[in-house]
């Protein structure tokens, strides 16, 4: 029984991985908008920021910009659960001799994994566009960028589960995720009410995380302790919430 649930798990996330690495388009495109934020906010408010006494902006800008990759990439792989839906694919899958949570979780995998290999993309390009990491600490980055993939992919999957339109899965998506990502502290610093609101967003501690450990700056008060730990707990809680809004979903 505990291999057949493995075994699930591991076909579902295999064919998330397959499909990622057959769409070239996709691929390419999903990174149009982080190439963008680095090159027109590094370049275009890098002087300002220096001259505010904030340092080198590209060192501050590209773990909140590899942070915004990995949350689009993740919270938007839901769709595919409402494209299944409407081919039939997703039936077949829930009418099988297997348990809906190992269906839920075997997608939630693939599609943290696929956000996670965009995010170290974003980070390999961020290279050649000035941004200077602590490459003994990549490993430990790669760890954070899985957990904010883990958090925003089960959140995405959950709320596609209760949707039957695209269009109305993007739209609850835009509403959710433009404002967890400006307030993150991804592209500005964190003062004040919106420093407090911030506390309250998971993102914040993902992108926390990425700062300590890829340019050592941190500024939670438990460092990368507080993120991770954070990030694990709210990684839980989502694939709870996700797999029983999963369990709800109707032939």
């Amino acid at each position: 029984m505990k291999s057949n649930f493995f075994y699930v798990i591991y076909i579902l996330w295999l064919r998330q991985i397959k499909r990622y690495f057959r769409s070239r388009a996709r691929m390419i495109g999903s990174l149009g908008q982080p190439i963008l934020f680095l090159v027109a906010l590094g370049y275009g408010l890098g002087p300002t920021f220096a001259k505010a006494g904030g340092g080198n902006y590209i060192q501050f800008l590209a773990p909140g910009v590899i942070a915004m990759g990995i949350l689009f990439t993740a919270v938007f792989s839901g769709i595919e659960v409402i494209w299944d839906r409407q081919f039939g694919f997703l039936k077949e899958t829930l009418v099988a001799p297997v348990g809906r949570f190992s269906v839920m979780l075997g997608r939630t995998l693939g599609g943290a994994t696929v956000a996670c290999l965009q995010g170290v993309i974003v980070l390999i390009i961020s290279l050649f566009i000035g941004f200077h990491p602590a490459f003994n600490s990549i490993p430990l980055a790669i760890l954070f960028m899985l957990g904010i993939a883990t958090v925003f992919t089960a959140l995405g999957t959950g709320i596609a589960s209760v949707l039957e339109d695209m269009q109305g899965f993007q739209l609850i998506m835009n509403f959710v995720v433009m404002p967890t990502f400006f307030l993150s502290g991804a592209l500005f610093p964190l003062e004040g009410v919106i420093g407090t609101i911030a506390r309250f967003n998971p993102l914040t501690y993902g992108v926390d995380g990425l700062r300590a450990t890829l340019i050592g700056v941190s500024t939670m008060p438990g460092g990368i302790w507080m993120d991770g730990g954070v990030l694990v707990a709210v990684s839980l809680v989502f694939l709870g919430i996700g797999a029983w809004l999963f369990s709800k979903i109707k032939i």
